[in-house]
Parts: C-alpha cells; structure tokens; sequence
C-alpha cells in the first residue's frame, strides 16, 4: 500500500466515524443516562465488530456473509430490540439524582452482546469498506502485513472518535443534575435509542 492510499482510508474513515449514526446515538444516548463507567464491553463490540467487518471485505468474505444473510437479518433485529428495551428503561426510570449503582456483570454482557448484534447487523459497515478497499489495495494480493496495518489505523481512528463522543455526553450530563432536568435527560437519552432502533430497522 502507498502512503497516499493510507492516509486517504484513514481520512475517509474517520469522516465517517464521527459522522451522526445509530452506533453514534446509541452511545451518546446511554452516557446521558447512566454515565461512562458501563461503557467498555459497548464499545468493545464496536471495535471487534468492525474488525470483523473489515477483515470479511479484505479477504473476500463478504460475499459469504450475504450467504448467510438472514443470520445477519437476525442479529440486526435482536440489537434493535434490545434498544427499544433500553429506551423504555429510559423512559420510565425515576429522576434519582444520588447516583447509580455500579453495573454487574450480567449488565456487561448484555451491553457487549447489543453492541455487537448492533455492529453484525448494519449493513452501512460492510458497504462502506467493500466500496472503500478495491480503490485503495490490490484485494488480490493483499498481506497480512496490509491487513494488520489497515486493522491498526482503523481501531486508533474508532477509538478516538467514540471516546470523544463519550467525552461530550458526559459533559453534557455533568449540568444535569435536578431531578427535573434528570427526567427531560431520560426521555432525551428514550427518544435517541428508540431513533437509533429505527434508523437500523429501515436500513437496507
């Protein structure tokens, strides 16, 4: 890979890494809520689930993930429900202001699996890597070598980008401390998740 390609892959990626989107919204929307602590198993399935992603189109196994297309399709609708469920908790959770109890790890696991079902199940991540790559590297030949580097800007790019989203919403969160504004927060953090859900569900 020449430099040039490089640099344009992590330029075009982190365009669209920090651009408004379900992911996006599913995360700003649950730092609003509960606060960052609960966060790392969420966005580790993001990162896995991207790698996975890109994996599939350097090595030419899209084509087998459209295979197997409905477990895809299963995966989407699993995500998004679990987001309308998250979105309901929201919505009727009491405005407590003396904090939250920190999360076990049941909740983690059900945070790393939605976050993963989320990643699997949009389709917006395959197309944009499998029409990003064939104008940037020779698919054919490519090396492991080319894979590791490529996996590498990639994970720094979604690091920095997610964790600035959660860097905002936790400022954001920090003015919010009435019990009034705590309740207008949850229904806010309630009507992202719920427009994250249906931004999934609508996606082709």
């Amino acid at each position: 890979m020449t430099l040039a390609a490089i640099l344009l892959f992590a330029g075009v990626l982190f365009i669209n890494s920090g651009a408004p989107g379900p992911s996006n919204a599913a995360l700003v929307a649950r730092v609003l809520h509960s606060g960052w602590r609960n966060l790392l198993p969420f966005l580790l399935a993001f990162w896995i689930g991207e790698v996975l992603w890109l994996s599939a189109a350097i090595f030419g196994l899209a084509a087998l993930a459209i295979s197997f297309h409905y477990v895809f399709i299963a995966l989407k609708y699993a995500g998004i429900a679990y987001l309308l469920y998250l979105a309901y908790t929201m919505w009727t959770a009491p405005a407590d202001t003396n904090g939250q109890t920190l999360p076990n790890s049941e909740d983690n696991w059900k945070m790393f699996v939605t976050g993963m079902a989320l990643t699997l199940g949009n389709p917006k991540i395959m197309v944009f890597y499998i029409a990003l790559l064939p104008s940037l590297i020779d698919l054919a030949s490519v090396s492991i070598g080319d894979w590791a580097m490529l996996v590498a800007i990639m994970l720094v790019i979604l690091i920095v980008s997610d964790l600035a989203w959660v860097a905002f919403a936790s400022l954001a969160r920090k003015f919010l401390q009435s019990p009034k504004a705590v309740r207008a927060t949850n229904k806010i953090s309630a009507s992202m998740m719920t427009g994250a859900a249906g931004i999934l569900a609508v996606r082709d």
